[in-house]
């Protein structure tokens, strides 16, 4: 889909501009994305496998929900918006834990720039996970992932094909949050 995206300066403060998303990774310019993890008490981390169809980094394992800020909506309402549509779960924001805006700054050989702000959440998960509906179009799959595997996936991101390699510091980053919140 095409949406309509704001766009932001390289500092992530609003322009008062917008571009449609193919425009915007076209010509490179910043905007805001949610990034929401969702982890149980148990210490399991839910990964989504990127849509087979997705342009960039096709079949890789991932975030549990990610998504564009729509132009004139929250990061927040964008976050629970994203994951309605991609995983089919109804959230509150106050279930929401901001852990911080990433930058992701890359461009791909396919002609994207990918200028991102991500803004990042954790939240816990609390619902029967056959209550999941996927995307097909963003999500090709879902699967918990045990704290420990997660690391031991991520120190070997750039030989197994599992993760995106470059997000390296961001995963450590969220695995870190997440660890803080359970023990």
């Amino acid at each position: 889909m095409d949406e309509l995206i704001d766009i932001v300066t390289k500092k992530g403060e609003p322009t008062g501009q917008t571009a449609l998303k193919s425009v915007i990774h076209k010509k490179g310019h910043y905007h805001n994305t949610a990034h929401i993890w969702f982890y149980t008490e148990e210490g399991e981390i839910l990964l989504a496998q990127r849509a087979a169809t997705k342009v960039i980094y096709p079949l890789l394992w991932d975030v549990s929900v990610a998504g564009h800020i729509d132009a004139g909506e929250t990061i927040k309402a964008g976050a629970i918006r994203e994951i309605k549509e991609e995983i089919g779960l109804t959230i509150k924001e106050t279930d929401l834990e901001k852990i911080g805006v990433f930058e992701c700054f890359q461009s791909y050989p396919n002609g994207v720039f990918d200028n991102e702000f991500h803004h990042t959440f954790i939240t816990k998960f609390n619902v029967w996970f056959s209550e999941l509906a996927l995307q097909k179009e963003e999500v090709e799959a879902v699967k918990w992932v045990r704290m420990f595997d997660f690391f031991e996936l991520l120190e070997h991101s750039k030989l197994n094909g599992h993760f995106v390699s470059s997000n390296f510091n961001y995963y450590e980053k969220v695995a870190e949050a997440i660890l803080n919140k359970i023990t």
